[in-house]
């Protein structure tokens, strides 16, 4: 059976993109309709040093770019971890 490798730097940018773009939406529709993802912004506030989770233009800006850097870091460990995983059952099968 042939098994596929993930690309770490690709699933690093696609992560990224996706946990930045999901911070960046919830603090945009924050900033129209005060107390919308009020919980998520809060938890996000409560992990990332430096951001608030106030209804500004700043604190989305923080916030999405926390979300991007986490993203990454958080899809490039994701993918390292199953190419390693996959290299230990390929000598094990």
């Amino acid at each position: 059976m042939e098994t596929q490798k993930l690309s770490v730097k690709a699933f690093a940018k696609a992560s990224a993109i996706v946990w930045g773009g999901a911070v960046l939406m919830v603090g945009v529709i924050n900033l129209f309709r005060p107390g919308y993802g009020a919980m998520f912004l809060n938890m996000i506030s409560s992990v990332y040093p430096g951001y608030h989770a106030d209804p500004s233009i700043g604190s989305v800006i923080v916030g999405t770019l926390y979300g991007l850097v986490d993203g990454a870091v958080g899809g490039a460990l994701f993918a390292w971890i199953y190419n390693a995983c996959l290299r230990c059952c390929q000598k094990q099968g």
